[in-house]
């Protein structure tokens, strides 16, 4: 068959102007791929719809016939002009076959410039290999969605190198650095001892002292952390500072024990292990009380009388666990036989002696503070108060001995009230202060005799630690302070990882930069990756531009778009074990600190070479077109004079006003590599005056602000300059030898006035989203296919329905209008402020030119409505007339009903009106219309396949109760519930919980219960409200609370519930 086409194609061809055969066929030896003539008009159009293109230019090949007496020719002009000039073909017979031979030329053109690769295709979506790009490919494949949100993966974590080491499993001398760790509580009588933090390394702390801030519940905490030299620990200093730290550690924040009763591992006491398994090498470091005796002058006294008490009590457990078995009476040397006291563990004192005292349970290994004895004793009825989860047993005694195994030796003393001490919290966020936090730190004393929180404990299980309030209450600030310091530790690292010191960057702004918004900070990268993402495409836009003069604006985007996508930035973090997100962060910290070549370090460190060479700039200016400038010198000065700014080379001005088809491009140069680099210069600059303009603004709404004030729209309106105003912004870049200011000098006054946060208008239908959720109605949408695209927007609220359509050239164009007219209507109903109607207007223009387009529904679909035939209106086009406003329709409240059979835009349902009353108040009679659908069907428009539109089949689905499945697990009833509601585009439901006593059948172990009361408003009906059993977890009590409402409206046939 090519055969035949190439045989064909000869005989159209005119004697001694082309060879017949040989050369009609093209063949890439490496691959054997083969284009011919018939096949090269589609090589073509395939390129060029590969490359870059906008709503203001399209990517078509333009061809141009000339006509001879014998015969034709066809030029053949490519939109990227710069890559390959206007081409001129061989005559041919016909017009057809001069447009192949033309294509064919072109073709073995393109490949041999390296524009089509060995297959023949277009070498776009691939870039090709550039100077200086060097990226790492990885062994995840592209399916494997790296990236994207399509794959979710745990991450690793980049130990602190300095805080490595084996010093503490090694029997030798040590010489460590120490830091001073000095808290100050903003809360009158709170005292926090001094503790001293030794490290086998030197903390990258800048200034005198760190400071860090600890929020707990009611009060805040300043930590200060200073140097105070070396510290040398002998071999039993260093033996008594680690038992006395893995002792507080693990009992307030571990445990002491392995293995269970209902596991196969045996139980044992840690410390009966070696020093390895207590340890971790990758964070070795000593946190030791300092003597409070200390004086100004002396920078070391570690208090070791509170250490070796530590160090003495857990060689008495290790006494008690050196069999298999718990054996208490073994650290006993004298007979426990007074009973006017209290006998604890290893001492006996007396009841008065034990107020806060912290002592450590020898059964459990947990620390308690004790409060007080109490008038109970281990043979008094068990109140199940000593183990929350079990309430079966008889007295004290009996369970002690049931559960742990323990014969009490004194069950007739009294027991003591003690205190359980809270696990550790999140006290770096001020957001989570009165979230978790609210537990009192032991010690604090005007809490103290809180009975709901204590516990009652045998005191001949207890064992008195030497321990201050003020030592313990320091110790639940350790893990948020260690986390700290390690993270700005992390952080350091990294900025020396990087290598460039040229810079004054800190620990914290580094930190900010590589913590997501997950990890509960008041701090995250999400401002940072935003402007990280405008340096990133900057300098790698530069590099590009700069280092490859030879590539079209195509194969520079699409290198750039291979570089900086985040499958990209996946696989270069794999390689440096950082995610994607804190790159783009990173890079904009360092630029921050360091400018355009400390960022591009960044860049290089991650394995892109994006070097800025001033001899490349220099190449490029002198490079700029220098010809056919005098005959446009009185449009470079008119351009200048509105710029304010004089070229000191006017042949780039006219490079970024010269389009690819105008004469000048066969100089090849036009205004699109101009445009890829002022595209990104223009990025840069507006996010960078939004970053620093709006410290407050989060980083979704900066997003939105750059989106308004970036986009082609707001470009095209700025000054005479159109839509080549990135591409004189790439001009002025390069004139101005990559000066950033120079440019924000010149587009500053001429983007004025740029969007802020009070003046931003979001795209209607993300407004309406926005509104809807935050007032809690259910958004439907739905579009049918015809000619044009009709999209149809429901809003149901409290007592109106509110629906709107529209007709575009695309889902996007017909929803955003749609979207714009409803929310007009919610202007009207009282839910939107009308700081937004300069948009409607706007939207309005976009889509008909005129402020009264799409009034009603036939102006927004595009169709006419009927035309009488005796010259009077019919009943029907009265009814149509009136929907230049919203009608006011009738609403059943019964089952089902026409609360959904409205069609058009503007039609609000109230309640308690007839709507053939209704309909025939608007000039219709009950006859012509039944209902709304019956004037309306006519005109609606129906897709090509006979489909009709959406609106047509609201009523079907609410004839009869819906079938709803509930799951019976946790959530089930809510999500069920929930989706009935959208279905039926009702209201969102409502739940209010709040704390209840406990009920005698269901006592909770934190002295309470909640009960939760969801709330749901039936569109033109009446409001429910109902109230669910009382659970210790707020999700049951919801949960309860749904069900009923499920059950509710099953009694009133709203709805079938199915077990799922």
């Amino acid at each position: 068959m090519d055969e035949t086409a190439l045989n064909r194609e000869s005989e159209d061809l005119l004697p001694g102007f082309f060879p017949v055969k040989d050369t009609n066929e093209y063949i890439v030896g490496t691959t054997g791929a083969k284009v011919t003539a018939a096949s090269s008009i589609a090589v073509v159009v395939e390129y060029c719809n590969k490359l870059p293109k906008n709503k203001y230019y399209t990517t078509r090949p333009l061809f141009e016939s000339i006509a001879h007496s014998d015969g034709f020719e066809c030029v053949l002009t490519l939109p990227s002009s710069d890559v390959l000039p206007p081409l001129r073909g061989p005559k041919a017979r016909s017009k057809k076959a001069a447009k192949q031979l033309v294509c064919f030329d072109a073709c073995k053109k393109l490949h041999q410039l390296g524009v089509l690769d060995e297959s023949l295709r277009p070498f776009v979506v691939k870039p090709l290999p550039l100077p200086g790009i060097s990226i790492k490919t990885t062994a995840h494949s592209s399916s494997d969605g790296v990236g994207t949100t399509k794959r979710k993966e745990l991450h690793g974590t980049t130990g602190v190198r300095a805080l490595y080491g084996t010093w503490a499993l090694e029997k030798n001398v040590v010489k460590l650095q120490g830091y001073r760790l000095k808290f100050s509580c903003n809360q009158v009588g709170q005292r926090y001892f001094d503790f001293v933090l030794l490290v086998d390394a030197t903390l990258a702390i800048e200034g005198d002292n760190l400071d860090i801030d600890l929020y707990l519940h009611d009060k805040m905490v300043k930590a200060s952390v200073s140097p105070c030299g070396l510290l040398e620990l002998g071999v039993q200093q260093m033996e008594q500072a680690k038992l006395f730290q893995a002792l507080m550690f693990n009992s307030l924040f571990g445990k002491l024990f392995t293995g269970s009763k209902s596991s196969s591992i045996p139980r044992e006491f840690i410390f009966n292990k070696n020093d390895a398994f207590i340890w971790n090498v990758a964070k070795m470091y000593l946190i030791l009380p300092i003597d409070p005796t200390l004086k100004p002058h002396d920078n070391f006294c570690i208090n070791w009388r509170v250490i070796d008490d530590a160090a003495t009590t857990i060689r008495l457990m290790k006494k008690i666990y050196s069999g298999d078995k718990m054996n208490i009476q073994g650290i006993l040397d004298f007979e426990q036989n007074d009973t006017e006291l209290i006998h604890l563990a290893n001492i006996s004192c007396e009841a008065h002696d034990l107020r806060n005292v912290v002592v450590l349970a020898v059964h459990t290994g947990r620390i308690y503070t004790a409060i007080h004895a109490v008038d109970l004793s281990a043979n008094s009825t068990f109140d199940g108060v000593s183990d929350k989860k079990e309430t079966k047993f008889h007295t004290f005694t009996e369970y002690f001995e049931n559960t742990h195994g323990i014969v009490l030796r004194h069950p007739s003393q009294p027991l003591l009230a003690v205190k359980p001490n809270h696990k550790p919290h999140n006290l770096l966020s001020s957001k989570f202060k009165n979230e978790g936090n609210h537990a009192k730190t032991n010690g604090d004393t005007s809490h103290v005799n809180n009975e709901d929180s204590c516990v009652h404990m045998p005191p001949e299980l207890l064992m008195p630690l030497n321990l201050s309030e003020d030592i313990l209450r320091a110790f639940y600030l350790f893990p948020s302070l260690m986390h700290r310091i390690e993270t700005l530790m992390l952080a350091s690292q990294l900025r020396s990882e990087i290598s460039y010191d040229d810079s004054n960057i800190s620990s914290f702004l580094i930190l900010e930069a590589i913590t997501t918004l997950r990890c509960s900070e008041d701090f995250s990268m999400e401002r940072l990756e935003l402007l990280g993402d405008s340096v990133l495409k900057y300098a790698v836009s530069c590099h590009l531009f700069l280092e490859s003069p030879d590539k079209d604006e195509g194969h520079l985007s699409s290198s750039r778009a291979a570089i900086i996508s985040n499958a990209a930035l996946y696989g270069l973090g794999m390689e440096r074990k950082i995610q994607t997100n804190p790159i783009t962060g990173g890079i904009h910290v360092i630029h921050r600190g360091g400018g355009l070549r400390a960022a591009v370090a960044v860049l290089k460190w991650l394995g892109v070479d994006a070097e800025i060479e001033e001899e490349l700039i220099v190449h490029t200016i002198l490079s700029a077109p220098v010809k056919n400038c005098l005959p446009k010198i009185g449009v470079i000065g008119m351009l200048e004079a509105k710029l304010g700014y004089t070229f000191s080379l006017k042949g780039l001005l006219l490079e970024a006003l010269t389009h690819p088809s105008q004469p000048e491009s066969a100089e090849r140069y036009s205004y699109q590599r101009l445009e890829f680099l002022g595209d990104a210069v223009l990025d840069i600059l507006i996010t960078q005056h939004l970053f620093n303009s709006h410290e407050d603004t989060d980083e979704g709404e900066l997003t939105d602000l750059r989106s308004a004030s970036v986009n082609n729209e707001n470009f095209a309106q700025v000054a005479v300059l159109g839509d080549i105003i990135e591409s004189i912004a790439g001009a002025i870049l390069i004139d101005a030898k990559l000066d950033l200011d120079v440019v924000w000098g010149v587009f500053r006054p001429l983007l004025s006035p740029i969007v802020t946060p009070a003046n931003l208008e979001l795209p209607p239908f993300r407004e309406l989203l926005e509104l809807c959720s935050k007032n809690g109605y259910f958004l439907e949408t739905n579009f049918t296919n015809g000619e044009k695209i009709e999209a149809t927007l429901l809003v149901q609220l409290k007592e109106k329905l509110i629906l709107r359509q529209s007709c575009g050239k695309s889902k996007k164009d017909a929803k955003a209008h749609a979207a714009s007219k409803l929310l007009e209507d919610l202007e009207k109903e009282g839910l939107l402020i009308p700081k937004n109607a300069g948009r409607m207007k706007q939207l309005q223009k976009q889509h008909g030119g005129t402020a009264s387009r799409c009034n009603n529904v036939f102006e927004a679909m595009d169709t006419q409505p009927p035309t009488p035939t005796s010259g009077k209106k019919s009943d029907a086009s009265k009814i149509i007339a009136s929907l230049d406003k919203p009608v006011h329709v009738p609403v059943n409240t019964s089952r089902g009903g026409p609360r959904a059979a409205l069609q058009g835009e503007g039609l609000l349902i109230p309640k308690n009106a007839s709507r053939t009353e209704q309909l025939q108040k608007k000039g219709g009679t009950a006859d012509l219309c039944n209902n709304l659908f019956d004037a309306m069907d006519t005109q609606l428009p129906t897709t090509t396949n006979g489909k009709t539109s959406y609106g047509s089949k609201i009523v079907a689905s609410l004839d009869k109760p819906v079938n709803v499945p509930v799951k019976t697990s946790k959530g089930g009833p809510r999500a069920a519930l929930y989706e009935f509601c959208q279905k039926l585009q009702w209201p969102v439901p409502y739940f209010n919980s709040v704390k209840v006593e406990p009920s005698c059948a269901k006592a909770t172990p934190q002295g309470f219960s909640f009960a939760s009361t969801v709330i749901l408003s039936i569109p033109n009906s009446d409001v429910i409200s109902l109230t669910g059993d009382s659970f210790a977890d707020k999700k049951s009590t919801m949960d309860s609370a749904a069900l009923l409402m499920l059950q509710e409206l099953q009694r009133r046939a709203k709805l079938q519930v199915q077990e799922a």
